[in-house]
């Protein structure tokens, strides 16, 4: 891996930095990324419930998650800073910039975690406050700051924060933990590397000049392509493995083999497009198909776990 030679960046330079804005703040929290994980965690409560939980404890749990994920990220935000200062996708973010000092964003990303798991905590349960607590340290510490810099497995080790959210949904509700949840988890686990790896595809040029060893970076398409194909089977699988465990209806069943299939159809479409001489470049790899199929796939599946048991029509065979 080289070593990080930080570029010079022209506003960051500058003596007199920018005013920090809203659109700074949010860029800090990376919206989109906490949109997905309460996709995982709103409907694992309506499975734990077997119905609707009370709208004051989905409020609750849906502020804290969202407060720890931002926590997380803000604090992710301050350990990279010196490689999104490297990267085209990330040089314009407010601590590369200088619209916001890396102290506010320390001491923001600690108040918004204590946050967090007070509101779990005196408004949930603790088992739910302390799992928050772990996915924080889960990818701050063991994702951003141990594996990102270091392995090609960052984003599949890494990705275990990710799927925290599962497990704090099902504990908001029973303030417990039980099969179900667990292979939820799994699922997001097994889901993370053929959602992450198209992307790095995309951009590992920027990976590439920031020194971080994403597989795609330091392996061929074909090979990534191939990993990308193994994760999906192992994904779709997990997720029927949720039939007999929770155990979920013909509602669940039917969602989770249409979307695992054109999941796994896209990856090997992506392997062929690898394999294929012609196609030397990204636009004719196009690897965000799949992972723009990915966040659908994932949403399709969490809806189908929190309408299934709203609509359960179970199996004829147990």
């Amino acid at each position: 891996m080289t070593a990080l030679q930080p570029r010079r960046h022209t506003a960051a330079a500058t003596q007199d930095a920018p005013a920090a804005t809203v659109g700074d703040y949010l860029s800090l929290i990376k919206p989109r990324i906490i949109e997905l994980l309460l996709v995982t965690t709103f409907p694992v409560m309506f499975l734990a419930q077997r119905g609707v939980p009370a709208p004051t404890l989905i409020l609750a749990t849906l502020l804290g998650g969202t407060l720890s994920a931002a926590s997380a990220n803000i604090l992710n935000c301050y350990l990279d800073r010196d490689i999104d200062r490297l990267m085209h996708r990330t040089e314009n973010r407010p601590l590369v910039t200088g619209a916001i000092s890396p102290r506010r964003a320390l001491t923001l990303g600690i108040v918004v975690g204590i946050a967090s798991v007070a509101v779990l905590g005196g408004l949930v349960n603790w088992l739910s406050a302390w799992l928050s607590l772990g996915a924080i340290v889960l990818y701050v510490g063991f994702y951003t700051a141990l594996l990102k810099r270091r392995t090609t497995q960052n984003i599949v080790w890494g990705g275990a924060a990710g799927c925290m959210p599962v497990l704090i949904g099902w504990a908001a509700v029973t303030d417990g933990l039980a099969w179900p949840p667990v292979i939820l988890f799994l699922v997001v686990f097994f889901w993370t590397p053929p959602h992450y790896w198209p992307l790095s595809m995309r951009f590992k040029d920027d990976y590439a000049a920031a020194g971080v060893p994403m597989l795609p970076v330091v392996a061929h398409d074909v090979l990534v392509a191939r990993r990308i194909v193994i994760y999906a089977w192992a994904t779709v699988v997990t997720s029927l493995a949720l039939i007999p465990i929770a155990p979920m209806g013909w509602l669940y069943v039917v969602a989770a083999l249409l979307a695992g299939g054109v999941f796994l159809l896209e990856s090997y479409r992506l392997l062929a497009r690898a394999k294929d001489p012609a196609n030397t470049t990204l636009t004719s790899l196009k690897p965000m198909r799949l992972f723009h199929y990915s966040i659908s796939y994932l949403t399709l599946v969490f809806v189908a776990v929190a309408v299934d048991p709203l609509v359960y029509l179970p199996l004829p065979i147990r």
